[in-house]
C-alpha cells in the first residue's frame, strides 16, 4: 500500500532517504506547473521549484502532525514566489508556458485551432498582469483545483481575503478578455 505524503514526511524526518525523493517525484509535475504560472518563466520556475524542496528540507521538523503536507507545500511555493515577484527578479522570458490553458479543441480545423492558440495566449497575458496575491489565489483555486478554504491556509490569509482577491481577479479579467473568454 502506498503510503501518504504525511507518513513519506514523517519517515523522512526519521532517517528515511527514501522518502523525499517519492515526495518530490509526486509533486514534480503539478507543483511545477504552479510555480510556472505564477513565474511565466520555465528557468524562474525551476529555481523556485528547488527552492521550495529545499525549504521542506530545512524545515521538515517544523510540520506540524495531522497537517496536511500538500497545503503546506504550497504554502512554502506560494510564499517564495510571491517573495520573489516582490524582490523583482524578473529574468527575460526565453521560454513560454508550456501548460496548455483548459480550452477545449474543436477538432483538426486549422482554422478554429488558431483562434483557440490565439484565445490561451490572451488568457495567459491577462492572468499573466495581475498582481501576485490575485494570481495566487486564482492559479490554486482554478489550475491546481484548491478549495478557498486550503488557498487561504497555503496564501496565511482569511478566507474573506481569498474572495476578495478571486473577485478582483476575475473583475480584472473580465475587462481584459474579449467577451466568452474562457479561463
Amino acid at each position: 500500500m502506498e503510503r501518504t505524503d504525511e507518513l513519506l514526511l514523517e519517515a523522512y524526518r526519521e532517517g528515511d532517504e527514501a522518502a523525499f525523493p517519492e515526495l518530490l517525484r509526486r509533486y514534480q509535475g503539478p507543483l511545477f506547473g504552479y510555480l510556472m504560472r505564477m513565474a511565466r518563466n520555465q528557468e524562474i520556475a525551476e529555481d523556485l521549484f528547488q527552492e521550495t524542496f529545499l525549504r521542506v528540507h530545512e524545515k521538515a521538523h517544523t510540520f506540524r502532525a495531522g497537517a496536511r503536507f500538500k497545503s503546506w507545500l504550497y504554502t512554502i511555493a506560494t510564499r517564495i514566489a510571491i517573495d520573489h515577484q516582490r524582490r523583482g527578479k524578473h529574468r527575460p522570458q526565453l521560454q513560454s508556458v508550456e501548460n496548455k490553458l483548459p480550452i477545449p479543441s474543436t477538432g483538426n480545423n486549422p482554422a478554429e485551432e488558431t483562434v483557440q492558440s490565439e484565445l490561451r495566449k490572451t488568457v495567459k497575458g491577462a492572468i499573466d498582469t495581475l498582481p501576485p496575491q490575485q494570481r495566487a489565489a486564482l492559479v490554486l483555486a482554478y489550475y491546481q483545483g484548491h478549495t478557498y478554504p486550503e488557498v487561504a491556509q497555503i496564501m496565511g490569509c482569511s478566507l474573506s481575503s481569498v474572495k476578495t482577491h478571486m473577485s478582483r481577479a476575475l473583475k480584472t479579467l473580465a475587462t481584459r478578455l474579449p467577451s466568452g473568454g474562457v479561463l
